[in-house]
Formats: structure tokens, C-alpha cells, sequence
């Protein structure tokens, strides 16, 4: 019995080994991909002085669908009225609006 345990915890450590490896080389492949467009974004960012994207500017949880801070869940509820324009016309991000 023992034998068998640890047989299984030999094969878990070198699976998962394994898997960080493929990781980690996935990891370098994407990134190379990557420069040429990332070059090109930060050149414009200094090219033009951008921080960051500023979709609207009244509230900041619809400043940048993405970077939502942690309190954005509990600013509203359903039957809450909507406080500023922008968040009537910022639609849903494109992972939500399926569910």
C-alpha cells in the first residue's frame, strides 16, 4: 500500500513538473508574439502622453470597463437608480452579456 502512495505521489510531482514547464514556455512564446504590438502601443502612449483609457469621466467604475475597483459591486443594487448618464450607455463587457 505504502508503495502505491508513493508511486502516485512521484507521478502528481512529475505531471505537474510537467505542466509548469509547458507553462512557462507558453508563457515565452506569447510574449515574443507580443512585442511588436506592445511597442507600438507604448510609443504611442509616449508619442501622445496617454495614461490611461478614459471611456467616460463622471464615475470611476465607468472611467475603464476593465479596471473596476473592488467596491463596484456594492455602489448599486437591483432596484437602485442610476447616478450618472455614462452607465446607461455602457453596455455590458462582451463576457456578461451571454449569461
Amino acid at each position: 500500500m505504502s508503495g502505491t502512495r508513493s508511486f502516485l505521489m512521484l507521478f502528481l510531482v512529475i505531471v505537474t513538473g510537467l505542466l509548469l514547464c509547458l507553462m512557462l514556455v507558453h508563457a515565452g512564446s506569447a510574449r515574443r508574439k507580443a512585442v511588436p504590438a506592445l511597442t507600438m502601443k507604448s510609443e504611442m502612449v509616449k508619442r501622445f502622453g496617454l495614461t490611461d483609457l478614459c471611456i467616460f469621466t463622471d464615475a470611476r467604475y465607468t472611467r475603464h470597463p476593465s479596471m473596476a475597483d473592488l467596491h463596484t459591486p456594492f455602489q448599486s443594487y437591483p432596484l437602485s437608480f442610476e447616478h450618472f448618464p455614462s452607465g446607461s450607455l455602457m453596455p455590458p463587457p462582451p463576457h456578461l452579456r451571454g449569461r
